[in-house]
Formats: C-alpha cells, structure tokens, sequence
C-alpha cells in the first residue's frame, strides 16, 4: 500500500484538471479493459479526463507484480460543458459504452467526489493514495472470502499484515489479511 506523507497532500492536484466556466465532471462507462484507450481517444478529440488509480498486487504464475488498477473498473471522469463541448461525441469514441444520462442529458458526477479524489492524487496525476487506517476505524475488506464486509482495524504487524475484528455469526473474530485487501471508510 502507497503511505502518504503529508508534503503530497499540499500540491499534488494536476492544474489541467481544474475545472472552468460552466465545466462539470461527468461519469464515462467503458468497455471492459478499455478505460486507457477510451481516455486516448477522448484526448485525441480534445477531451480532458481523470482516471484515478490504485496500485495493486498481482499474482501470476508465482510471479507477484506492482500495476496501477484503475480505482473504479470500467468507469472514469471526464470535463465538460454541457452548453459548449459536443458531448454527443464521447458515446462514439472507441472504448466508450456511454456517458451516463438522465433525460438525455449528461448526469453530473456529485459535487466534491472529483475534486477530493484530485487531492488524494499524485503529482504526475496516475496515482490514487490510499489514506492508512487508524487503529478502532472501520475498514472495508476488498478480497477473499469476507470481500465488501465491513470490520474494525487492529493492528498492522511487521510484515505487512493487517489485523481486522469481523463479526461472524454474532461473535467478533480476529482476521489477518494483507494490506492492500483494507480499504479505511469514513
């Protein structure tokens, strides 16, 4: 898990991503895998976009690898006007499923959600930091079996372990998993 220190938190959002005039975010759903192409191609039209992610481990073929995951899957953020750009356009592009709508028209992203993922992110604008976890906050596990339950952070140990209280079954039950599987809520 990325560590944030406390100079990245001052002057880490990007300047091209400052919004201007009548600009929002909006929200584009991609093709699955495609989010990187259906940003290229959107910047090739003129486009600007935030596509915010994670580090995280994989594992293959006993191999363990360090990627940048985009933070949500098949989704990213792009800048516009609904008055000025063609937004129309982004449902053509290459990689591109839709822009989410309501009533035929682009559904802003809420307000604030954009712009505190802008300032949890790195300098060179690839990288979402994730916040670490203080002991008696909640966390929510993101693999394994417990996947998307919530439970108590503990603890982190020497190597690298995250010590977790979930409750089963009516009783709390002391969990070890990985770091990078936590993710602190609230």
């Amino acid at each position: 898990m990325t560590r944030l220190r406390a100079q990245d938190w001052s002057d880490c959002a990007a300047t091209d991503t400052m919004l201007s005039g009548g600009e929002r975010w909006y929200v584009v759903h991609t093709q699955t895998r495609r989010e990187t192409t259906a940003q290229a191609q959107l910047a090739n039209q003129g486009f600007r976009t935030f596509l915010p992610r994670l580090e995280k481990t994989v594992r293959h073929a006993r191999k363990t690898s360090l990627i940048l995951a985009p933070l949500f899957p098949r989704y990213f953020f792009i800048a516009l006007d609904r008055d000025r750009d063609r937004w129309h356009a982004v449902n053509g592009t290459i990689g591109v499923v839709r822009l989410l709508t309501a009533n035929d028209r682009p559904l802003p992203a809420p307000a604030g959600v954009v712009e505190a993922l802008l300032l949890m992110t790195s300098q060179d604008a690839r990288r979402v930091y994730r916040p670490e976890p203080t002991p008696g906050q909640k966390v929510r596990l993101l693999a394994g079996p417990f996947a998307e339950r919530l439970g108590v952070f503990e603890a982190l140990n020497e190597s690298g372990r995250v010590r977790v209280l979930l409750e089963v079954m009516g009783a709390w039950r002391c969990l070890y998993v990985r770091q990078d599987d936590v993710l602190p809520v609230g």
